[in-house]
């Protein structure tokens, strides 16, 4: 019975930390391991950078530091050598390399090796979001199709409110990467109207006493939640 424990704590620590790989902490960068978890990597991977350097961020988006001095008695602006560089210039290069190397350890060897050619940060960081965004066809459809989802969004039969809350707070969030402006009117009374038969009354009451207009999802589904505590008591 001891080896059994033990060996699903073992189990149970080997996924934790594949989770860990995926999502990211504060000392693990998020990996971006499949084209489905594009969004949320994209998105976790820039808390991750900014959280550790805003230099380094602006690297990435920016595009590399180009080094340059002003030659004298004149107003031309000219390349600098790199034998030339001061301590401010090696700083700037190797936060742009740090860039690069962040950027390149977050894929997985299989994406990471589609890239290679890529010289710099923002150049990766582009090429990511071509591949995965697509143009402006492709993200037109894709935002097409998440306001499909969301506007067909409700209760699966035998699914707990839990599975629910949590379905809906994946889509809302894959749309706001997407760049889908929604009210707060909009995503409260969708979430409202969405859940099962079962709670019609308590729909009815959350309408009565509270302003969807004007409440966040958090707040809408901590009384949501509230109120299944009530039920369940």
């Amino acid at each position: 019975m001891e080896q059994l424990t033990n060996g699903n704590g073992s189990i149970n620590a080997m996924l934790h930390q594949e989770l860990d790989s995926i999502m990211g902490t504060t000392t693990h960068i998020p990996r971006l391991l499949s084209h489905e978890g594009y969004s949320d990597w994209k998105f976790r991977f820039e808390k991750y950078v900014k959280m550790k350097d805003t230099k380094v961020w602006r690297s990435i988006v920016r595009g590399p530091q180009v080094i340059t001095y002003q030659r004298e008695n004149t107003q031309e602006i000219a390349v600098k050598h790199v034998e030339l560089y001061d301590d401010t210039d090696i700083e700037k290069i190797e936060k742009d390399e740090k860039g690069l190397s962040t950027l390149t350890m977050t894929l997985s060897l299989d994406i990471a090796l589609g890239f290679r050619e890529l010289q710099s940060a923002k150049a990766l960081w582009e090429a990511l979001i071509e591949v995965y965004e697509g143009n402006e066809d492709m993200r037109r459809s894709h935002q097409d199709l998440l306001q499909q989802k969301f506007n067909m969004f409700n209760h699966i039969l035998g699914e707990s409110l839990e599975t629910q809350l949590h379905r809906f707070i994946a889509l809302v969030t894959e749309m706001r990467s997407a760049t889908i402006n929604l009210t707060a009117a909009e995503t409260n009374n969708k979430l409202v109207n969405s859940l099962p038969q079962s709670w019609d009354m308590n729909v009815a009451v959350i309408k009565k006493t509270k302003d969807l207009n004007r409440l966040t999802l958090s707040e809408v589904m901590a009384i949501i939640k509230a109120c299944d505590m009530d039920a369940k008591k």
